[in-house]
């Protein structure tokens, strides 16, 4: 992984590159399109954090997080029914993976919610061969039991090891 890594604003110069991104096919019914999440994050400014992660000039991934939300969960009760904070999206090119730059897109998120003064960091992921349940895992993301619709909920806590 190159040290020119660095996260970007969506912004109109490069916002057709941010759609044009791209998974391996067989990931593309664990993330939703990059068009798709502009769009939530545009009619939901203050949640919606997205990013792009480009390595020197070259972009690599999308990356969205959300910010103090309540969701309904199925799973054992959350004695703390507390604000959440978490990783929302996140989608590296199909000829761009294994190289770090979703670790470098997960490690930004995180930042980030222990910069806005939170302790906590919130994933959901769709279980199913090709998935990323291994990579949250291998991340220290642990599985809480719930769920969310049909995706599993994790969560690790900051700052990580």
């Amino acid at each position: 992984m190159a040290a020119q890594l660095r996260l970007e604003k969506v912004t109109p110069d490069n916002v057709l590159d941010a759609c044009r991104l791209k998974v391996a096919p067989e990931q593309e019914r664990f993330v939703a399109p990059v068009a798709r999440s502009l769009a939530e994050a545009y009619a939901d400014p203050e949640k919606a954090w997205p990013r792009l992660v480009y390595d020197g000039d070259r972009l690599v991934a999308f990356v969205m997080a959300f910010f103090d939300v309540r969701f309904g969960l199925k799973g054992p009760a959350d004695p703390e029914d507390r604000l959440r904070s978490g990783l929302w999206r996140l989608a590296v090119a199909a000829d761009e993976q294994g190289k770090g730059y979703g670790r470098f897109a997960v490690d930004a998120v995180c930042e980030e919610i222990l910069r806005r003064g939170q302790k906590r960091v919130t994933v959901t992921w769709g279980q199913g061969e090709h998935g990323p349940e291994e990579f949250y895992l291998r991340l220290g993301f642990r599985r809480t039991g719930e769920m969310s619709g049909d995706q599993v909920v994790g969560e690790t806590d900051l700052p990580r090891r």
